[in-house]
């Protein structure tokens, strides 16, 4: 697939800087000179533009950082940092913040001018660059925040590597950040797509199915058992498209294609509410949000971009 790294969070070509991740000097003068991205629970920080709204060290804000920075990396020679502000309690609706979609935003008393905000509603207007800190920066950030014990024995880990690494001093472990591997599948039949909807989605919310690669097995065969698994489905031929990060909370979506052996579908319940072959002037009619059932794909998304590139015929 040409573009394939157009993807939303695909690489804009970061430099990450290992090198410098275990020089405590070199990351002093880093953060000195750099631009620091605050985060709270998860959300970055952005301005009235809906752009990633940064600080230098010694923004009065990071008064309320926690004291490990997460080092996320070089852009132009610029070092860039991401600081969780572990500090700050304001009052939230615990129970919108907790929804499918979070539509809450929050204002911090030192950057009233902007406010933290669910990545996934602003990511489309971020730029490549910008995506990518910031998907880097929420992904690390969940798994600090959900791996602060040793998975060996238990002991409290601490924070290592610029956040790259936590370390267990009671047993030796060193434990890296984790990452989901997905496969997300755009599957066909003729002239039609298969989509599917998950238990919980919100009304008329549909996508291509997709499901956990497990251990031992290829992607390729990921494919065609969660396809079966999902809608009774049987798939042929399966050949890979595209990846994108998805820090929600830690996958790498590998968006593949497939084509299906068979026209009929069989749900499984515990794993779908409905699927369906969409023709491809349905899915034109869901672009539109013409479509009387089906809803049109969340933007930003890998399965709007397969599904967009299929509609367009330029998956090759």
């Amino acid at each position: 697939m040409r573009d394939a790294e157009a993807v939303t969070f695909g690489t804009s070509g970061l430099d990450r800087a290992a090198e410098i991740r275990g020089d405590a000097d070199a990351l002093a003068r880093a953060r000195a000179e750099g631009r620091i991205l605050p985060m709270w629970r998860g959300k970055p920080m952005l301005d009235a533009r809906d752009q990633l709204a940064y600080v230098p060290d010694g923004h009065a804000i990071l008064e309320d950082a926690s004291a490990d920075m997460l080092f996320l990396g070089r852009s132009d020679g610029v070092p860039y940092f991401a600081a969780n502000l572990t500090g700050w309690s304001p009052e939230v609706d615990e129970a919108a913040m907790s929804a499918f979609f979070d539509p809450t935003e929050q204002a911090h008393p030192s950057a009233p001018d902007a406010r933290f905000a669910e990545l996934r509603g602003v990511m489309t207007r971020l730029s490549r660059r910008d995506a990518e800190l910031a998907a880097t920066a929420k992904a690390l950030q969940n798994w600090h925040d959900t791996h602060g014990h040793c998975a060996r024995c238990g002991a409290k880990t601490t924070m290592r590597m610029a956040g790259w690494q936590r370390d267990c001093a009671s047993c030796g472990a060193k434990h890296f950040p984790r990452t989901d591997p997905v496969v997300i599948m755009l599957i066909t039949r003729g002239n039609a797509l298969l989509v599917g909807r998950s238990p919980g989605w919100p009304e008329g919310m549909y996508s291509l199915l997709a499901g956990f690669v497990e251990p031992g097995e290829t992607l390729e065969n990921a494919v065609r058992r969660e396809v079966f698994e999902e809608a009774g489905v049987p798939v042929g031929p399966v050949a890979y498209l595209s990846s994108q990060p998805w820090p929600f909370p830690a996958s790498l979506m590998f968006g593949c294609k497939g084509e299906a052996l068979a026209d009929e579908i069989t749900v499984d319940p515990n794993e779908l509410d409905d699927a369906r072959w969409l023709t491809r002037e349905e899915v034109a009619e869901v672009f539109a949000g013409t479509h009387a059932l089906v809803r049109p794909p969340r933007k930003g998304a890998i399965a709007e971009f397969l599904m967009s590139a299929w509609l367009a015929d330029r998956l090759d």
